[in-house]
């Protein structure tokens, strides 16, 4: 996983951070690409270990 695994809803953008100093980097990129949302961080490093991250865990699940 890693920070493009965001997702994108009507007012803002979760992106993945974990615990990392490259979070403050991914976070004003996207806030930079996004200036009408708002961008927040959810921690993640625990769910990378078996779901992926926030985009991931949105997907469809099979019937």
């Amino acid at each position: 996983a890693s920070y493009a695994n965001f997702y994108i809803a009507n007012q803002l953008v979760l992106v993945p951070t974990f615990n990392d100093p490259n979070d403050r980097v991914a976070l004003n990129t996207l806030a930079a690409l996004f200036p009408d949302r708002e961008v927040i961080g959810i921690a993640c490093q625990d769910l990378v270990l078996g779901l992926g991250t926030l985009h991931c865990m949105t997907q469809q699940q099979p019937a």
